[in-house]
């Protein structure tokens, strides 16, 4: 692991806080402005962005940056995962995962933390972060990136 990561994820937190509380209009411009800031400060993601979700069984991209994405998800997949079991997943091989959904053969390994609204238990959306080499997340990553998605509370509760 990158042993600056921690402090680069700190000073993207605080970049990202100031560029979206007062500022941002709507949760998708939030969105956006954290993917281009996570994207372009983190050398190892190839893909960062977000995917709603739709009822029980899929989800539609949303905000991202890098290769084209898949535009729904259905059924399966480490961000369906994510999603049924309201927990954060690290994955890394991509490969090895079952039921694994490849919008990029270059992808081998993934991040995805649920986005909920303040006090609600309700899974809103997933940040999903792909890198193009082998076991670039860990369990350190969960915590900061959690933080990160949290400056998306207000937003999502508006919404309800």
């Amino acid at each position: 692991m990158d042993p600056n990561r921690q402090g680069r994820y700190d000073r993207i937190y605080q970049q990202l806080r100031a560029l979206i509380e007062g500022r941002s209009p709507n949760g998708i411009a939030a969105m956006a402005t954290m993917c281009a800031v996570l994207h372009a400060k983190m050398p190892h993601h190839s893909w960062t962005g977000f995917y709603f979700v739709v009822g029980d069984d899929e989800l539609h991209v949303g905000p991202y940056q890098g290769p084209v994405a898949c535009q729904v998800l259905k059924g399966r997949g480490v961000c369906l995962h994510a999603v049924k079991t309201h927990a954060s997943i690290v994955v890394p091989d991509v490969h090895s995962f079952p039921g694994h959904i490849s919008c990029d053969d270059r992808s081998r390994s993934e991040l995805v933390v649920p986005i909920r609204g303040r006090g609600s238990d309700d899974i809103f959306a997933v940040l999903d972060v792909d890198s193009n080499r082998p076991s670039m997340f860990g369990e350190e990553d969960i915590a900061p990136l959690e933080r990160i998605t949290s400056l998306l509370e207000p937003f999502i509760e508006a919404r309800r």
